[in-house]
C-alpha cells in the first residue's frame, strides 16, 4: 500500500505509518517530514504493516461494546415484556379470568410498587449516565480533527522571512587558526527531488553515499564533483543513517525498515550486502562504529541501544533499554569507553564500558530543560549538547571530584526556527578544532579555542529546518541536502 503525504511542503512523500496517540493534534498518517511533530510520542507510531493488527484489536473492542449494548437492550426488553401484561390490563377483564390469575396480577403489581424506588430511580440514573456518556463519545468522534499547532504556522512564516542564505564568515580573534569558510561549489550541485536523510563520506573523500528513499546512491568524488557509479536497493523503506568503516572497504546502513546492513566491496569493486542485522523493533536512527571495527552501536525509536560485536559474523551482544523514551543521538568518547545519548524525555545518558564484566553500564542521567537531537564528545572530559531550537549550545565537563558531568557554560548559537529534525549529527574535527552543529534552519561551525571556549565562526542559513548532511573526517568537505534547494550541495573548506 502506497499513500502520499498531502502537506504542501512535504514533497508528496510516501506515508510511513500512522500515529495512534489518542491526544495527538497533528496529521496522523505521517511521512518522514511529519516525524518531528510526533517526537513526544514516538512509541505510539505504528507502521503501515502494523496498522491492520491495530485496527483489528480496536474492532474487537467495538464488538465488545456492541455486545454489551445488546445485552443491556436484551435485559431491558425482558423487563419491558414482563410489564406489558400489567400495562394492558383492564378491570373489565376481571370477569373473564380466573381467581388465580387475579391473585397473580395483584401480587405482581404490589411487587412493582414496592420495587419502584429501587428499580425506576436507579434505571433513570443509569439512563441519564448512559445518554451523557454516549453523547460525549459521539461528540468526541465527530470533533476529532488533525489540526497543526500554532508553532508550525510560526515556523513557516519564519522560513518565508529568512530565505536568503547567510554564508559570510565570522572573523576569528585570539586563536592559532586561520579564518575559514565553507564555499559552495555551485556548478557541482545535484538536483534531487526526494529527500536525502543520510550522507556518508569515506576516509579519503573518494566515495560518497547518499540515501534516496529506500535506495543508496554511490558516487565517486573527484574534488567536489560527484559521479554516480552504483545504486543499492536492499532496504525496503527510507535509509536514515550511513557510516563508513575507516580501515576496511565496508560501510553500514540503517533504515526505517528496522534493519542494519553491512556492505562490502567485491572483486569487481561493487558494493554488495554482506550481512543483515535484525533485532530492533522500530526505525534505526543512529549508528556508531569503533576504531577497531569490531563494534557497532545502534539506537532506535524502540527506546533501545544495541551493541553488535564482530566474531565470525556480527551478533548483538548487549541491549540497553531506556524504559522512558526514545534515543535520538549517540557519541562515543575518544578512548571509546564512554557513550553518551540524548533521549526524548529531556535526559542525557552517560554509559560506560566495564571491562572486567565486558558490559556497558549506565553511570549517570543528566536532566536538561529541553530535549535535543545532537551531542558530541570533544574530549574525554568534555561534550556538547544542543537543546532543540534553543539559541544556546550547552557545554558539559567532567567534575574531577565526583566523576560526574555537569553543565559549565552555554554558547550562543543560531537557530531561526521553531522546528528541527534529528538526522544530521554533530561532528567534531579534532585536527581543525572544529565543531559542526546543525540547529533549526542553520548549520553552525564553531571553533574550540585555547582556553576551552567555543566561538561561532560560520553560519549557513537554509530557510528551512529539513537539512541533512555530513562533514568529511578531515573537515574538507560538507555535503548536504535541504528542503528549499532540493539539491545535493557540496561545500569546500577554504582558509584565508
Amino acid at each position: 500500500m502506497q499513500i502520499r503525504c498531502t502537506k504542501v511542503d512535504h514533497l508528496n512523500y510516501q506515508i510511513l505509518g500512522i500515529c495512534i496517540e489518542s491526544i495527538c493534534q497533528h496529521q496522523r498518517p505521517y511521512c518522514h517530514f511529519c516525524l518531528p511533530n510526533h517526537s513526544q510520542h514516538l512509541n505510539n507510531l505504528a507502521s503501515l504493516e502494523q496498522l491492520n493488527d491495530w485496527i483489528y484489536q480496536r474492532v474487537l473492542v467495538i464488538q465488545n461494546v456492541q455486545q454489551n449494548v445488546q445485552e443491556c437492550k436484551k435485559s431491558l426488553d425482558n423487563l419491558k415484556n414482563t410489564l406489558i401484561p400489567y400495562m394492558n390490563f383492564n378491570t373489565e377483564q376481571l370477569s373473564q379470568i380466573g381467581l388465580s390469575q387475579v391473585d397473580y396480577l395483584i401480587k405482581g403489581l404490589c411487587q412493582i410498587e414496592s420495587c419502584e424506588k429501587m428499580l425506576v430511580q436507579q434505571l433513570q440514573q443509569s439512563i441519564e449516565q448512559i445518554k451523557m456518556t454516549v453523547n460525549k463519545i459521539i461528540e468526541k468522534i465527530k470533533n476529532q480533527t488533525n489540526v497543526e499547532q500554532n508553532e508550525n504556522l510560526q515556523m513557516q512564516n519564519s522560513c518565508k522571512l529568512n530565505l536568503e542564505k547567510k554564508n559570510d564568515p565570522i572573523p576569528l580573534e585570539n586563536n592559532n587558526f586561520n579564518s575559514f569558510q565553507y564555499e559552495l561549489i555551485n556548478q557541482n550541485s545535484i538536483k534531487q527531488e526526494k529527500g536525502c536523510y543520510a550522507i556518508a563520506i569515506n576516509k579519503d573523500n573518494s566515495i560518497v553515499l547518499t540515501g534516496y528513499d529506500n535506495l543508496i546512491k554511490v558516487f565517486e568524488n573527484q574534488q567536489g564533483n560527484l559521479n554516480q557509479i552504483q545504486l543499492l536497493s536492499e532496504h525496503t523503506t527510507i535509509v536514515y543513517t550511513l557510516n563508513f568503516m575507516q580501515k576496511s572497504n565496508h560501510f553500514v546502513s540503517g533504515s526505517h525498515d528496522k534493519s542494519i546492513i553491512i556492505w562490502q566491496m567485491n572483486e569487481n569493486n561493487l558494493w554488495t550486502c554482506q550481512q543483515k542485522l535484525y533485532g530492533h523493533f522500530h526505525s534505526i536512527v543512529c549508528l556508531l562504529i569503533n576504531n577497531n571495527e569490531n563494534l557497532i552501536i545502534s539506537s532506535s525509536f524502540d527506546n533501545s541501544i544495541k551493541f553488535w560485536n564482530k566474531q565470525d559474523e556480527w551478533q548483538c551482544q548487549q541491549t540497553f533499554k531506556n524504559y522512558t523514551s526514545s534515543l535520538w543521538s549517540l557519541s562515543l568518547s575518544e578512548q571509546e569507553d564512554k557513550l553518551i545519548a540524548c533521549s526524548n524525555d529531556s535526559q542525557i545518558l552517560v554509559i560506560e564500558f566495564q571491562q572486567f564484566e565486558n558490559i556497558w553500564v549506565l553511570i549517570q542521567r543528566i536532566q536538561v530543560d529541553n530535549y535535543g537531537y545532537r551531542l558530541s564528545f570533544i574530549n574525554e572530559n568534555l561534550f556538547t549538547f544542543q537543546p532543540k531550537c534553543k539559541e544556546q549550545m550547552y557545554i558539559y565537563e567532567l567534575n574531577s571530584t565526583n566523576k560526574q558531568f555537569v553543565k559549565t557554560k552555554e554558547i550562543n548559537i543560531i537557530c531561526e526556527s521553531y522546528c528541527c529534525d534529528n538526522l544530521f549529527p554533530q561532528k567534531y574535527i579534532k585536527s581543525k578544532s572544529l565543531l559542526l552543529n546543525k540547529n533549526g534552519n542553520n548549520i553552525n561551525f564553531l571553533r574550540k579555542i585555547n582556553n576551552g571556549e567555543f566561538i561561532n565562526v560560520q553560519n549557513i542559513q537554509f530557510g528551512h529546518y529539513n537539512i541533512y548532511g555530513q562533514l568529511s573526517d578531515d573537515g574538507e568537505y560538507l555535503i548536504s541536502w535541504d528542503f528549499n534547494s532540493k539539491e545535493l550541495q557540496i561545500r569546500k573548506y577554504k582558509e584565508y
